[in-house]
């Protein structure tokens, strides 16, 4: 087994399951149904990444477990997401900080792996980076509203970046599954990804008259381990809701 790509898809696969899981909370409850269809919208689009993903992953171990089993029947422990995806929606500007970041990092990260080795997860990103780009469009458009808005969206949106900016830089983490695929050039090093990041974060925070954070704050003082298993707890309560089902009736079939 190649542990190396079953670790990679499968973290990827997590992320963008666990991110579509956290847009589709909003389902019933957005500000305005615009912005909840594009919430539904968008969380079907991971949703559909998540799926290849996965599926890359199964096939890739060989053990007979795919997507469903993937999704699932793991523990929170087994989960290799990071952090940033599975924290709580919180209010509206909190939902879109923590995509806006996702998106710029998803965004640069996909158009490298366009040109990955791997036939695989060339195919991937090739499906998946048209959608991201129109996922970073829109959140960028709504930041730059929200925070160039009224004194209080503004206020309420520099506040949502500075909460979710201490989670950026473990996307940019490199470990020996990164390094490894990036030798067989079928990933980049994610630290290769953080300049041209931070440039494009950089410039939508200052058109949307919001103070980017410190960089020392999402490097050095970024909270980690999501990929090594290690999460919040919210993650859990996540799990317990998905997987309810599932676990209950193991066999059942539609």
């Amino acid at each position: 087994m190649d542990k190396a790509l079953f670790s990679y898809a499968l973290r990827m696969g997590d992320s963008t399951l666990v991110l579509a899981q956290r847009l589709g909370e909003w389902t019933g409850h957005g500000p305005a149904l615009e912005e909840e269809l594009a919430c539904a919208n968008t969380a079907l689009d991971l949703l559909g990444q998540a799926r290849m993903w996965l599926t890359l992953a199964g096939e890739t171990e060989g053990q007979g477990r795919d997507e469903d089993r993937l999704a699932y029947h793991r523990d929170v422990h087994e989960y290799t997401n990071y952090l940033l995806v599975e924290r709580e929606n919180g209010h509206y500007g909190d939902t879109l900080a923590r995509q806006f970041l996702f998106d710029a990092w998803h965004c640069f990260l996909l158009e490298q792996l366009i040109e990955s080795s791997d036939e695989q997860i060339r195919e991937i990103a090739q499906k998946a980076h048209k959608e991201a780009l129109y996922h970073l469009r829109r959140s960028t458009d709504l930041i730059v509203r929200l925070g160039d808005g009224t004194p209080e969206s503004h206020k309420r949106m520099q506040k949502a970046i500075d909460d979710a900016w201490f989670y950026l830089g473990e996307l940019f983490l490199d470990d020996e599954v990164t390094e490894e695929l990036a030798q067989r050039q079928a990933v980049p090093l994610m630290a290769s990804l953080w300049q041209p990041c931070l440039e494009y974060i950089q410039n939508a925070l200052e058109r949307a008259t919001l103070r980017c954070p410190a960089e020392q704050d999402a490097q050095h003082k970024a909270y980690r381990g999501g990929p090594q298993g290690r999460h919040t707890e919210a993650l859990g309560f996540l799990l317990a809701e998905m997987q309810h089902l599932p676990r209950m009736y193991p066999d059942a079939t539609w």
